[in-house]
């Protein structure tokens, strides 16, 4: 069975994979902020499937203790197969894009952070030549829009990123997926007027643990973002620049 460490295991979407995979008897290592959130969602989680779960609390942006998490972690599962990175913020733009320190805030959590994970989990799986590196970034990161463009940004960097660690880890059997969802029905997105392109938070779980079962490098999720986005990237910045985005 597996063995899955998820950072930002409290979010709707990470919460809806870990479901799944406990349905299968995986067993869990489950990192997020609160504790107290932990304890509710392992609660949850328990409640409904027979399994083995871990928590740790754990701020992403204590880097010094990126190391000890990923350390910790393969201790109590006795390895790692799965490093799933599932945490973010969507800030709101106008209100921080005129203050530098919140720019490079978000950018340190939706950005810095994340490489910082996923280079520690590459070092770890790349010398066990064998696990999984799965981190959601966004369809935000393709095209930057003047509605977004610093969560935008700090997605595209992790999406070029993960390509460039793919490359690299491709020879050493270890596998790197990019999780691109569009808009999603959470408590990140409470904000935002919702239309029928929202998915909700079940559906993209489970297209995440699809992705995860498979051999796909990138999947966008729900399906029909890949086609939005390549329309999207395809309009001339001559035009793009002028569209009210």
């Amino acid at each position: 069975m597996d063995k899955i460490l998820i950072i930002g295991a409290c979010s709707a979407i990470a919460q809806e994979t870990a479901k799944l995979f406990a349905k299968d008897g995986a067993t869990l290592y489950l990192a997020d902020l609160k504790k107290g959130r932990l304890e509710s969602v392992k609660s949850d989680i328990l409640t409904r499937y027979e399994t083995k779960i871990f928590i740790e609390e754990f701020d992403a942006l204590n880097f010094d203790k990126h190391q000890e998490l990923i350390e910790n972690a393969s201790k109590a599962l006795n390895g790692i197969d799965i490093v799933l990175i599932a945490y973010g913020t969507l800030p709101d733009q106008t209100s921080i894009q005129k203050d530098y320190e919140e720019i490079i805030k978000e950018f340190n959590l939706n950005c810095v952070s994340v490489i910082s994970l996923s280079s520690i989990a590459a070092n770890y799986f790349e010398e066990k030549k064998m696990g999984v590196i799965a981190v959601i970034s966004s369809v935000a990161g393709d095209r930057g829009r003047q509605s977004n463009y610093i969560y935008g940004a700090a997605k595209g960097g992790v999406s070029v990123f993960l390509q460039g660690l793919r490359n690299r880890l491709f020879h050493s059997n270890v596998r790197v997926l990019t999780i691109k969802p569009g808009l999603v029905d959470t408590p990140m997105t409470a904000h935002l007027p919702k239309n029928p392109l929202f998915a909700s938070a079940e559906n993209v779980g489970k297209g995440i643990y699809d992705a995860l079962k498979s051999n796909n490098d990138i999947v966008y999720l729900p399906w029909f973002w890949k086609y939005i986005m390549l329309i999207v990237k395809s309009i001339p910045e001559k035009i793009f620049k002028k569209m009210k985005l």
